[in-house]
């Protein structure tokens, strides 16, 4: 595969990339970039950590990257997650990877790393997480704290100065090249960026993923990255979220009441689907309907079936009808896998046992 067209791949999964000429150079001088992403492990996950995630690393890894997943345990203890209970939010990370293997993501490529075995394992992490300290203000530390999903708040912990240091860090001793986290991570990767020279270390290639939108309509004045990180899927939202565990009827529940204003893009999720599942998967998409409405439709690419709803010539609820079914066939083989393995059920159920502090 030529450099162009692998550049031309990481688009279709990013949201952006800082710099392209960085991820073109790297490219052309090395046949095996290495990228990471991490991840607190927490409550269940939903498509756009599944799916998604399980589509862009495919993606990814088909260029011949090779992909390291950080189960980022110490973070999540950090962020207070399951009351800061490290063995619950280790056994949360094992139901994680479980389902990313029964989703289809080419595990051969992938390896998964636990941060606290691998810092454990690792003192000069401490080293270089100082002197990152040493080169980053308070505020600018401080601005990234939106990672942890907290905003100013002072009553917020310390963690919340140590979390961003730390991440960073990981990107130095992880040896990558590419930080492909999505655009609510912006700010941490960016911090990288900036201070990694000031020690001496070459900065990572951001590549940001999209961030899924949540079902329903959010009214807010935010703008930019802040009015992207509302409108994202939410596990605090149930409602708002399709969960890779979800029954047939509560996916097909969710999408028919989900907002998809019609001859629009705008804020609109159902189309995003369209665009970073359906399409991200697969070549095509039918748009099923009756006959006396036109009978069903075959689209080649997510611009013709933008071009056709923006004219009204698909309704909104054969849109929906039509994403359900999508969404129902790649989720089915995760509920067939925890339903019929005895491992994998064990584990589940155990996970959903525990109660989310936060």
């Amino acid at each position: 595969m030529d450099v162009e067209t692998k550049i031309a791949v990481m688009r279709s999964i990013s949201e952006e990339i800082v710099t392209e000429q960085e991820l073109r150079d790297l490219f052309e001088s090395k046949s095996h970039p290495v990228a990471y992403d991490g991840f607190e492990p927490s409550g269940n996950l939903h498509i756009a950590q599944g799916l998604m995630r399980s589509i862009s690393v495919n993606k990814m890894t088909s260029l011949g990257i090779k992909f390291r997943f950080w189960v980022a345990d110490w973070f999540g203890m950090l962020n207070n997650k399951y009351g800061g209970d490290l063995d619950k939010i280790r056994t949360v990370g094992k139901y994680f990877i479980e389902v990313w293997k029964s989703c289809g993501m080419d595990l051969d490529k992938v390896e998964f790393i636990w941060a606290s075995d691998f810092i454990r394992e690792h003192e000069s992490y401490w080293e270089t997480m100082l002197k990152l300290s040493m080169n980053a203000s308070v505020q600018r530390v401080l601005r990234c704290g939106q990672i942890m999903g907290r905003g100013d708040n002072e009553s917020n912990p310390a963690a919340q100065i140590i979390y961003p240091l730390m991440q960073a860090s990981d990107m130095a001793h992880l040896d990558i090249d590419i930080a492909q986290l999505g655009m609510d991570q912006r700010k941490v990767n960016m911090l990288a960026r900036e201070i990694f020279p000031k020690i001496g270390r070459k900065p990572p290639i951001a590549v940001h993923s999209p961030m899924l939108m949540g079902l329903q309509q959010i009214k807010s004045g935010a703008e930019g990255i802040d009015r992207k990180i509302e409108m994202k899927m939410s596990k605090s939202k149930p409602e708002t979220a399709i969960f890779m565990m979800d029954t047939k009827d509560e996916i097909d529940r969710k999408i028919k009441n989900a907002y998809c204003p019609e001859g629009t893009e705008t804020d609109n999720p159902i189309l995003e689907y369209a665009r970073l599942i359906v399409f991200g998967k697969y070549d095509q998409m039918v748009i099923e309907r009756p006959q006396k409405f036109g009978g069903d439709l075959t689209l080649t690419g997510y611009d013709e079936l933008r071009k056709l709803y923006m004219e009204k010539k698909i309704h909104p609820m054969d849109l929906k009808a039509s994403m359900s079914k999508y969404i129902n066939e790649m989720v089915e083989p995760i509920r067939s896998h925890f339903e019929h393995n005895a491992k994998a059920k064990e584990l589940y159920e155990t996970v959903q046992s525990y109660k989310v502090v936060r």
